[in-house]
Formats: C-alpha cells, sequence, structure tokens
C-alpha cells in the first residue's frame, strides 16, 4: 500500500526538490499520493509547482498523484508524512526581517539575530495549529518541519502541542559533509561527522572517514585551504587560523554571524545598499524559477533552484522520512529532543545532534559535555530560544524584549528595544498574540 505525503507550503520553490527526492527513493519510500496546501495567496505557485511535479512524475514513470489544495484540514485525512515548509507573512515578511535591523547596523538574517527571533514568532503559533489538527485528524503521521528557524519552532511544537512525532531537519549538516568531502575529495558517503549544538549553531567535533577518526588532519586542512560550505544565503569568509585551533571543531557556516560579526555586517550592509537584501535577491530568484515551473517543456528540477540556499534540500527531508518508514537504524543529523544528550542542557530542549533514525523517530546519540570553549554560549543561546518560545505563545512583549538583549547579535538594550518596535508594527497582521499580551508602560 502507497504513503501519504502532505506538504504544507507547497507553493514554495523548494517543493521540486521534494518531488526529486521521492522519485529518487520510489522504491525504498512507496509514496503514490502528495497533496501540496497552501494559503490563498500561494496558490497561484502552488499549481504552478503542482503542474510541474506532474510533469516530473510522468517523466519518471510512476504511479503517483499530484493533489493541491487550500483545505489543511482535509489534506491531512490519512496522512504518513506531513512536511512543512512555511514562511509566514512570504518573501515580503523576510524582507523586514532582514532591512529593519540592518537600517540599525545589525546583522539582518532570516534565521538569526532579530529577523530569526520574528520569523520564530510568526511561524510557533502556526505550526502548533498544524500539529493540533493532526492530532485529531491524523495522529499517527510524522510532522517533518523544515519551517525555519528549524529548531526554534521544533521545540515549541513539542513542548506546546499535544503531538509528540514531530523532528526537524536542515541541509547545513549535508553541506558541511559535502564540504569536508571535497577537502579530502572523497565521495560524501564516507564521511561522517559526529555533530553538536543547536540548529544553525551546531558544530562538527569530529570527523570520520570510513570510521577513522581525522578530525586533526580536517581541522589543518581548513586552516590551509579555501573550501566554501556555505548556502547561497550566506557570505563565506576565511577562519582566522587562532580561532580554529582554539575551537578544535568544525564551525557551522553561520557562525560566521556570531564570531565574525562585524565583517559579516559590513558586507551585508554594502550589499544591502548596492544590491538590496538578500529577499530582495530571493525575490528575483524566484520569478525567474516560477517562471521556468510554468514552462510545460521543463520536466525536471531546475539547475537554478540551488541559488535559493536550499541545496540537499530534498536529502535531509526524504532521507529522514525514508529511514522512518524503514527502520533503517542508519544516523542523520536532526533537532530533536535532548533526552540527556547534553548533559548542560534540559531534557526537554531540542537540540541539533545525530541520531539513531527509528521507526519510532530519532534517538539521540550522547555525545559527552559540551567543550568548555563553547559552553556559555550555547548555553546563552538555548536560554534565548526558550525566551523567543514564551514569547511566540504567549504575546508577551518582554519575554520578546529580553530574547533581544540575550541574543549575541542585538547586545544593545537600546536598539533592542527600537528594532523590536519596528518588527512588531512590520509584522503585526501575522502576529496577533501580542495584541493580548503584556502592554509595556
Amino acid at each position: 500500500m502507497g504513503l501519504k505525503l502532505v506538504v504544507i507550503g507547497g507553493g514554495s520553490s523548494y517543493t521540486p526538490e521534494i518531488i526529486e527526492g521521492l522519485i529518487d527513493r520510489y522504491h525504498r519510500f512507496p509514496v503514490t499520493s502528495v497533496v501540496l496546501v497552501d494559503v490563498a495567496e500561494g496558490e497561484e505557485k502552488m499549481q504552478t509547482v503542482a503542474s510541474l511535479s506532474r510533469r516530473m512524475i510522468a517523466e519518471a514513470g510512476l504511479p503517483v498523484e499530484i493533489h493541491a489544495g487550500k483545505d489543511r484540514k482535509k489534506a491531512l485525512h490519512h496522512a504518513d508524512f506531513v512536511m512543512v515548509q512555511v514562511r509566514v507573512g512570504g518573501l515580503q515578511a523576510r524582507y523586514y526581517d532582514e532591512q529593519i535591523p540592518l537600517k540599525h547596523r545589525l546583522i539582518g538574517q532570516e534565521t538569526n539575530g532579530a529577523g530569526g527571533i520574528f520569523n520564530a514568532l510568526r511561524t510557533i503559533p502556526v505550526l502548533l495549529d498544524i500539529a493540533q489538527d493532526m492530532h485529531n485528524i491524523c495522529p499517527e503521521a510524522w510532522l517533518i518541519n523544515f519551517s525555519n528557524p528549524a529548531g526554534i519552532v521544533t521545540e515549541a511544537v513539542l513542548k506546546h502541542s499535544p503531538h509528540p512525532k514531530v523532528v526537524g531537519v536542515c541541509n547545513i549538516p549535508y553541506n558541511m559533509r559535502t564540504g569536508i568531502a571535497s577537502l579530502f575529495d572523497v565521495g560524501v558517503e564516507r564521511i561522517s561527522v559526529e555533530f553538536l549544538g543547536l540548529n544553525h549553531f551546531s558544530f562538527g567535533k569530529r570527523v570520520f572517514i570510513d570510521g577513522k577518526d581525522r578530525t586533526s588532519e580536517t581541522m589543518e586542512k581548513l586552516m590551509n585551504q579555501d573550501v566554501d560550505y556555505a548556502p547561497a544565503n550566506i557570505v563565506s569568509l576565511p577562519w582566522n587560523k587562532t580561532f580554529l585551533r582554539m575551537l578544535g571543531m568544525i564551525p557551522n557556516p553561520y557562525h560566521q554571524y556570531y564570531f565574525q560579526q562585524e565583517t559579516m555586517l559590513e558586507k551585508d550592509f554594502e550589499q544591502w545598499k548596492e544590491q538590496g537584501t538578500r529577499a530582495e535577491m530571493v525575490m528575483q530568484v524566484e520569478k525567474n524559477l516560477f517562471r521556468q515551473y510554468a514552462d510545460e517543456s521543463v520536466k525536471a528540477k531546475p539547475k537554478e533552484l540551488e541559488e535559493r540556499g536550499g541545496a540537499y534540500y530534498s536529502d535531509a527531508a526524504c532521507n529522514l522520512m525514508e529511514s522512518i518508514y524503514n527502520h533503517s537504524l542508519d544516523v542523520q543529523t536532526v533537532n530533536t529532543r535532548n533526552n540527556g544528550c547534553l548533559p548542560e542542557l534540559a531534557d526537554d530542549t531540542v537540540i541539533e545532534v545525530n541520531s539513531l533514525i527509528t521507526a519510532n523517530g530519532p534517538r539521540p546519540i550522547a555525545v559527552g559535555s559540551i567543550p568548555r570553549q563553547t559552553s556559555g554560549l550555547l548555553i546563552q543561546m538555548k536560554k534565548m530560544e526558550e525566551l523567543v518560545i514564551e514569547a511566540a505563545v504567549t504575546g508577551n512583549y518582554y519575554s520578546a524584549y529580553a530574547a533581544f538583549v540575550m541574543n549575541p547579535l542585538v547586545r544593545s538594550d537600546e536598539k533592542a528595544q527600537i528594532v523590536l518596535d519596528e518588527l512588531l508594527e512590520a509584522h503585526k497582521d501575522f502576529l496577533p498574540q501580542f495584541t493580548k499580551g503584556v502592554v509595556r508602560s
């Protein structure tokens, strides 16, 4: 019997990646029904994506039905997996997340800093509604969350919804593995990395090639070779050799925002003034992509999709679903409950860590204590994330302000208030919880 996959946010330009991933895995992961769901504003794009998806399926000669619609509850009936890839407020909301902080000379980024906090504030209530619907309609289905910021959103759903079958995924760990593979000129399947930390704030603690520890060699190569494993949405900078020796671990590309903050801010500020925000660039990329998607002669995912910053997206998402379905017991890097994996953090917090993938979900693999050189900042980041979740659920202004002040990419108490207030105003249509929260004097 075939499987049913529901893709919420089906009008996303990333959806053809998922269809490609399903085609490649059909004989191991037999999805025969895909239902794309989106809001009214995304319906035109969704229908375009659905048409391309049908052409891709026909080209592959597979018995997979593609449906599309706006009725989420109807779509969820009999679902086996529900993939959520929403951007609440669309690319215009991302523009505000990036432009308003940059205007005040703060990092403007969709998943980190002030913009990342507001992405979470808009997204968490929507995911909680989806999880509640799943609990009522398809309680056995797995919710696979790719909505950013993936770690914070996943933790919010696990803590504040009745649906326990939730896993967060991100393509960055796979990007890092491919970067390391290029350093050694070997296939990525031979590389394994022991990850620890939080989504977009994880570290590669140890590197193995064919099961042999090659961490020291990897660090030396990083210091002496030019390797870029950053996604398209991050300007890649070389790492300071002293920093790498001190760290003793492989940094995540998003760590540039934290450890090279001044340089990244200047580059992003210059890019904003000369070319516009990343959101504006993506708007143009999407126009070009959807022009191709609408071309009935196109029957495969366009190469230009990689410019969106989502390389290896389908691998991260489809590998996870396939392994849950097959009880594969392989190791993947996912966002899941800590459950004692990192002893410095509470068991119910969500971390990004290697996990054994079973039919009952991920089982995080213990990696020991957080190394001292990063433990303080990592714990601070987790406490900041908890404040973001509190603010998203309650609409408490002071919780949101506290998250801003604690975030290393904001720091200034005065700028925190100014940027918070401007973002609240810009996103007010998507933040109904703040109309009933604490009213500040």
